[in-house]
């Protein structure tokens, strides 16, 4: 995922994304038809969609972190089989903004 190309639709001038389980996903995909297949269903049918190509490496190393929530990425959303989701754990992200890291604990620990 890291070294691939992703197109990911883009809306009023940012990256798509939805949220799902407290998690802000953005939404890439492998290869047009894919990003056809999820705009024909969840987004503006058969209209033409923008998008940017971006390596994943890109998406969790820099967008994710500066998003201050949260956030993951979810690849081919709309393909049956092949779906993969890599959230914001240790490992994907980096360690700052990974919700499984001690310091996102003690953090959420102080808000509440």
């Amino acid at each position: 995922m890291r070294r691939s190309i992703l197109l990911v639709p883009t809306s009023r001038g940012g990256l798509w994304s939805a949220r799902s389980g407290g998690v802000r996903w953005i939404c890439g995909f492998t290869d047009e038809t894919a990003l056809a297949r999820f705009a024909l269903h969840h987004g503006p049918g058969d209209r033409p969609v923008d998008y940017a190509a971006l390596l994943g490496a890109r998406i969790v190393d820099e967008i994710v972190p500066s998003l201050g929530e949260p956030a993951g990425l979810a690849v081919d959303i709309a393909s049956e089989d092949g779906s993969m989701f890599f959230p914001p754990v240790t490992g994907i992200v980096p360690a700052g903004v990974a919700v499984d890291t001690e310091a996102a604990e003690e953090g959420r620990g102080r808000g509440r």
